[in-house]
């Protein structure tokens, strides 16, 4: 008898239980959420910018996500998150995956393990600095998945850097109120260039991720990556992770390609964020040839998502995630 398999992704924008003149109280936040995940029927949720909270005399705990569960499906899942080398969640963006089937094993996390950090100089800072060492600020959550009758799904839940530059000394407004105002564009393209060669680095530890799996594991693996990509469909992270025959020439590794179930989607209706009126599809499934044998169908929840890059719109004014829910389905035999 055949099993349907949804599999979800959903960055959830700063998930905490601190409210203050910008950002919303939790309940309300879980009021407009909860609906958003339990709509999903997810078997299996890969989570994004979940915040840990401090508790007197305890590790920090995911105690903001745990209330938001409460009342759904997901409460009762396997859970895996991302944790520090003291054995806790991370203060801010965890990855969090919750399954309805058991884990093998115990989760792992990738952060220049199989990428080194890079030296690099700024040239464009004021003063000029030393080189230093660049770093990723999120690892990769990597979870085996069984799916029972000797299946397992190789699940990896990410979330990429964002587009934002990095800072830049001495080229930053230096009135705290301006903070956002840069004071030469060359500065503030070396900043977007640090930015984009951190996606960049990350997708490529990510593929790198894929092709030992697919190695160790055979290329009929069940393989699934998920998450906040914060890049589009045809972007060079993206492309380094779905690694299509067509850019490398080697037809021997279409076995390796990853595919994006989001093209099943219109093209009108294909995103999951939005700029200044424009959608932007950020967020991504990509699945392995074999996995892509029992897929179905794919959703974005984005009737009513909210666009807040426009003047005067923050969080307290939107209560829910700026991120709209993608979900897969799949038929298993």
């Amino acid at each position: 008898m055949s099993e349907s398999l949804r599999i979800a992704t959903f960055n959830l924008e700063n998930l905490d239980d601190k409210a203050d003149k910008n950002n919303p109280p939790l309940n309300e936040r879980i009021a407009v959420m909860k609906p958003q995940l339990i709509r999903t029927r997810a078997d299996v949720l890969c989570l994004q910018e979940v915040h840990g909270q401090e508790e007197p005399n305890k590790p920090r705990q995911l105690s903001a996500l745990k209330k938001l569960l409460v009342g759904t499906p997901y409460q009762t899942y396997h859970l895996a998150t991302t944790k520090t080398t003291k054995n806790e969640v991370y203060d801010k963006r965890n990855l969090v995956v919750l399954s309805r089937f058991p884990m093998l094993g115990d989760p792992e996390q990738f952060r220049h393990d199989f990428v080194p950090k890079i030296k690099y100089k700024k040239f464009t800072a004021k003063p000029l600095e030393d080189a230093e060492e660049m770093t990723w600020e999120r690892p990769i959550l990597y979870v085996k998945i069984d799916l029972g009758q000797n299946r397992t799904l190789h699940l990896i839940n990410l979330h990429l850097k964002s587009k934002l530059p990095i800072e830049i000394s001495g080229q930053k407004h230096p009135d705290p109120k301006k903070w956002y105002i840069w004071l030469t564009v060359a500065g503030w393209a070396e900043g977007y260039f640090l930015s984009s060669m951190k996606r960049v680095g990350q997708a490529l530890e990510t593929r790198i991720l894929i092709d030992k799996i697919f190695e160790d594991q055979g290329e009929d693996s069940l393989v699934a990556v998920c998450g906040d990509f914060n890049a589009d469909f045809d972007s060079v992270p993206v492309n380094a992770i779905r690694g299509p025959v067509d850019e490398t020439n080697n037809p021997d590794l279409v076995g390796r390609i990853m595919a994006p179930c989001e093209l099943t989607v219109p093209e009108s209706s294909r995103y999951s964020f939005l700029h200044l009126g424009k959608g932007a599809m950020l967020d991504h499934i990509l699945v392995s040839r074999k996995m892509l044998t029992f897929y179905r169908d794919a959703e974005i929840h984005n009737e009513i998502l909210p666009d807040e890059s426009g003047a005067f719109r923050t969080d307290i004014k939107f209560p829910e995630s700026d991120h709209a829910p993608v979900v897969a389905e799949f038929v298993l035999p």
